[in-house]
């Protein structure tokens, strides 16, 4: 089974969900609801897998990748183009880069990815297992 759903607490909402808005439908999410306090997305076409939640964060504070609690999000996609393509959509977007795409062999003969930090800081992967 799936992990049914993950809830992601965001500074600014409204510049998180511009950001999510654009980058999800490119590794095959779209829309689920949007309301004034929270915004999710969930696989397109209605395949199974895990849905997002992104809610305010009711604390100041900032992320890091290396304290407790969310490490990253890793996005599956079909191809290695697909990774070059956004890698290149995020660095035209001023990301912080953590990884440019590669091999990972670490984690698997086919693990080809790439790495970056999203809004607040959370690192965002695309991975191609061919």
């Amino acid at each position: 089974m799936p992990l049914g759903h993950i809830g992601v607490n965001v500074r600014d909402l409204a510049r998180a969900k511009a950001y999510y808005d654009e980058f999800l439908p490119l590794v095959g999410f779209e829309s689920f609801f949007a309301a004034d306090d929270e915004f999710s997305y969930r696989p397109a076409d209605g395949k199974p897998g895990t849905y997002l939640f992104f809610y305010p964060a009711l604390e100041d504070g900032d992320y890091s990748r290396h304290r407790p609690g969310l490490q990253h999000l890793a996005f599956v996609v079909k191809t290695r183009e697909e990774v070059d393509r956004l890698h290149a959509w995020a660095s035209a977007r001023g990301a912080d880069v953590l990884h440019r795409p590669r091999e990972f062999p670490q984690y698997g003969p086919a693990y080809y990815a790439a790495f970056w930090a999203g809004p607040d800081g959370l690192t965002l992967e695309v991975v191609c297992h061919r």
